[in-house]
């Protein structure tokens, strides 16, 4: 193994330890609001594409209103309560979105201003 495979390989694994909880979220947000906008981008024939990005965003805002909901999460209420309804916002936009052909741009918003938060204001 070379060398520069192994610093590689040593140092990745330094990164990865490293990584924070609010990192590795706003990875997650802002990986799945690139495809979302990536497919919104294709128009009318990429709708197979925006079909599977809305379900994935779903998911993810189905996640975080369960992690939320859960007793044990240390955010202030006000917040919990907050990321809640942007949830069942993106649920029933998602729909929209899927059945009547509505704009992609509100979850997209919704993510980049949860992007910002996680970042602390700062946009990326």
């Amino acid at each position: 193994m070379s060398v520069n495979a192994l610093a590689e390989r040593g140092y990745g694994q330094a990164v990865a330890q490293t990584r924070t909880p609010r990192s590795i979220e706003y990875d997650v947000v802002a990986r799945t609001t690139h495809r979302l906008k990536a497919a919104a981008q294709k128009g009318t024939l990429g709708f197979g594409a925006l079909a599977e990005a809305v379900h994935d965003n779903r998911t993810l805002w189905t996640f975080l209103a369960a992690s939320v909901a859960d007793d044990e999460n240390q955010l202030p209420q006000q917040l919990r309560a907050q990321i809640f309804y942007l949830a069942e916002f993106t649920r029933l936009h998602s729909s929209k979105v899927l059945k009547e052909g509505a704009s992609v741009r509100p979850l997209l918003e919704v993510n980049m201003a949860i992007l910002r938060g996680l970042r602390g204001g700062q946009t990326s």
